[in-house]
């Protein structure tokens, strides 16, 4: 089982990138996006439980950014707009096969599956 995060790099602030998350191996029915600055804890971003699309956003990003599956199952994205210099951390995915309640999809230990990283660098 692998996740592969790609998408990240350097941008201006107000950019729009996309972070795409592509999972080999298995299929899973929760999805995450995390992200870890310099000297701080790894924070939640966004989730996406599969069986119904519903989704959950750290307040942080929401209304800017945008998690989101292709129908194979196989991809999720994480779409940022409007960045700002403080989103520069290194974005992480991660998945797992339990169908979480929401209230759980925040916390890294939901999470078996975790992919290397990709960083996004926001320059002002």
């Amino acid at each position: 089982v692998q996740l592969q995060a790609s998408g990240g790099g350097l941008v201006q602030a107000g950019d729009s990138p996309r972070l795409s998350c592509v999972a080999s191996g298995r299929t899973f029915s929760t999805y995450g996006w995390f992200r870890q600055a310099p000297g701080k804890e790894r924070e939640f971003v966004a989730a996406l439980r599969w069986s119904d699309s519903s989704t959950k956003y750290a307040d942080s990003v929401k209304g800017r950014f945008t998690i989101s599956r292709d129908n194979a199952k196989t991809t999720v994205y994480l779409q940022m707009n409007s960045l700002k210099p403080e989103d520069t951390a290194v974005y992480y995915c991660a998945a797992d096969r339990r169908s979480w309640i929401m209230g759980v999809l925040s916390l890294p230990g939901s999470y078996l599956y975790w992919g290397q990283g990709t960083q996004v660098t926001v320059s002002s």
